[in-house]
């Protein structure tokens, strides 16, 4: 299997040989790839214990403006 440098080259290498119309059949591919990819990692967040009461909880922080500013947690970066 190509790494993804690799991998990104030779896709780039046959994209450019594509005339048009099978762009636009690349591009839904690809949106669909993506879209299930994003779809799947939602289903997996979901499926966590207490991930939904928790994103309820933090959307109701940032709605109240009970937020902390990420440099106070993170003196590190």
């Amino acid at each position: 299997m190509l790494d993804a440098p690799d991998a990104r080259e030779a896709i780039y290498r046959y994209v450019n040989q594509l005339p048009q119309e099978r762009l636009a059949v690349v591009l839904d591919f690809l949106s669909y790839l993506v879209e299930r990819e994003d779809n799947d990692a939602t289903r997996e967040l979901l499926a966590l214990p207490e991930f939904v009461a928790e994103l309820k909880s933090a959307e109701q922080e940032a709605d109240t403006g009970e937020l902390v500013d990420w440099r106070v947690l993170r003196t590190d970066v």
